[in-house]
């Protein structure tokens, strides 16, 4: 997953110091890119790189940063026929940004293609012409500086990126969902609708689409009208597989719920809820969940790890902080929204 930012070493930097990744492939001017430098940093099967412009006068970055502040600008999925899918992909009304082409160095030969998905957000193709025996891929060379600290922290333990999360304006969640199922071939995984994930003043509708080996999972949202409204954004969210973290916010009536439960939770319900530890259940198991408040300055990006039953607790985490920041909007009798206070 690729972040247009202005300060992208700082970036990589936070990821490594707060969240245990590791700093482990770097693109610049030492390597001969003249426009663009790009630091990658990873964490088991997670990668992201972050990408800043070298020179004054970049307008791809520079109306990028303007419009969203730092944030995804590219999800990028590695595919066995890069021509194939694009050719698809056009052919089913989709916008090929960036035709097929190769990249090569001496470690081996990696095909791209880039289309154009919802808002600003673009979707790079790649694929490998045998097998890459390079850090990451051509033109990517190691750090020029690793930081000794980082061997001396506590491991993150993030493994893989389960979803990422595709926020749309009210009555835009179908249309994007179904270019997923039309352009990329995806199919429709999950759905939830307002009457499922609500507060008093915030609902949420979402269709969950995935490829066919449903290995990549693109949860679509949209707002629902409620009492209040709040901001929402194109910027993606990521969900991912790992061990626990602390989110903002715990969940109240969980021995309650527990004690009449089919599942037993091994862990020391003590130590979930001073770490504020969210635990989602069924009769088939339980999970537990966490989400961070927003990683940047422009609050349309954070990291979490939970399921449905927990978005409650999510909503009412962002409603507060919405609230404190003055975003968070009531409806006037005529359905318009006005400051919140």
């Amino acid at each position: 997953m690729t972040s247009y930012t202005d300060k992208g070493e700082k970036a990589a930097s936070f990821y490594c110091d707060k969240m245990g990744f590791e700093h482990f492939a770097y693109k610049g001017l030492e390597t001969g890119s003249r426009e663009m430098v790009s630091h990658a940093v990873k964490q088991d099967k997670i990668v992201f790189v972050f990408v800043s412009a070298l020179n004054p006068g970049n307008e791809t970055l520079g109306k990028h940063l303007t419009k969203h502040g730092d944030g995804v600008k590219d999800i990028a999925f590695q595919v066995e026929d890069c021509d194939f899918l694009i050719k698809t992909a056009r052919e089913r009304g989709a916008s090929v940004l960036r035709e097929p082409w190769v990249e090569q160095d001496s470690h081996g030969s990696v095909k791209y293609a880039v289309v154009q998905t919802y808002g600003d957000t673009t979707h790079t193709l790649i694929e490998y012409m045998g097998p890459y025996k390079g850090l990451f891929l051509p033109g990517f060379k190691e750090p020029l500086f690793k930081d000794p600290l980082l061997p001396t922290l506590p491991a993150g333990g993030l493994r893989f990126i389960d979803h990422i999360v595709g926020n749309q304006p009210n009555d835009e969640m179908v249309p994007v969902s179904d270019w997923y199922q039309k352009c990329l071939m995806f199919h429709r995984f999950w759905s939830i609708d307002d009457k499922q994930i609500h507060t008093d003043y915030s609902s949420l509708r979402s269709i969950v689409v995935t490829n066919y080996e449903e290995t990549i999972k693109m949860p679509i949202n949209e707002p629902a009208p409620g009492k209040r409204t709040n901001t929402w954004t194109t910027t993606a969210v990521r969900g991912f597989n790992t061990s626990p973290l602390t989110p903002p916010t715990s969940s109240n009536p969980l021995r309650q719920k527990l004690k009449t439960a089919k599942i037993q939770v091994k862990e020391d319900l003590d130590r979930l809820e001073e770490l504020k530890i969210l635990v989602d259940f069924d009769d088939k198991g339980y999970l537990l969940q966490i989400f961070t408040k927003p990683v940047q300055d422009r609050p349309t990006l954070f990291l979490e790890g939970f399921g449905a039953g927990n978005f409650k607790s999510l909503f009412e985490a962002i409603e507060k902080d919405q609230d404190a920041r003055g975003n968070l909007t009531a409806l006037s009798g005529d359905g318009q929204p006005k400051a919140f206070y």
